[in-house]
């Protein structure tokens, strides 16, 4: 069976860590059904090292990742998004581009593990939780029949997901 191959945004704020852990696990376990990109609103300019640590302790490829601004995929000739999600409040509150094309979108908050304090060892154990959080997201998402759910079920589902273990916002309570 062929998949049209969709191209998801993840955006934080800094892009050194959950939005770059987020575009290698996408990249790698979207089995070229995906194309993953991350970026940031203000973007730190490098990659966190204990996020590329991380990764490479599960064995997902590293190489290449940086941070880079949001600006990059608003202009003409950028990949146009089919997902944009965000991974961290702050970016979820700012005013994003007008991503070309419509995409769809959903606030996946995880906590910053790069705020963590600690030991060097609470601080890498903050980025494995993160890590943990957005492969699970990341995998309810890669499972979803994309072709069969209409552009509301969609959006239901992809807000769900966010709302899953270690979602830094409440879950919607019904009336």
């Amino acid at each position: 069976m062929s998949y049209e191959t969709r191209n998801v945004l993840f955006l934080c704020t800094g892009n050194s860590a959950r939005s770059i852990m987020a575009e290698a696990i996408l990249a790698r376990d979207g089995a070229g059904r995906f194309r993953a990109f991350s970026a940031g609103s203000m973007p730190k300019g490098e990659v966190n090292p204990l996020a590329l640590h991380v990764l490479e302790s599960y064995e997902y490829p590293a190489v290449g990742l940086r941070s880079k601004s949001w600006s990059e995929f608003a202009v003409e000739g950028a990949p146009v998004m089919d997902f944009v999600f965000t991974v961290c409040d702050n970016a979820a509150g700012e005013v994003c581009p007008i991503w070309p094309g419509q995409p769809m979108t959903a606030h996946w908050g995880i906590d910053d593990p790069a705020a963590a304090t600690g030991t060097d060892l609470e601080r890498e154990r903050a980025f494995v939780t993160a890590f943990r959080h957005l492969r699970n997201r990341i995998t309810a998402f890669t499972a979803l029949p994309l072709a069969s759910l209409d552009r509301l079920s969609l959006t239901a589902r992809l807000r769900a997901i966010g709302e899953g273990e270690g979602s830094t916002t409440a879950p919607a309570k019904s009336a």
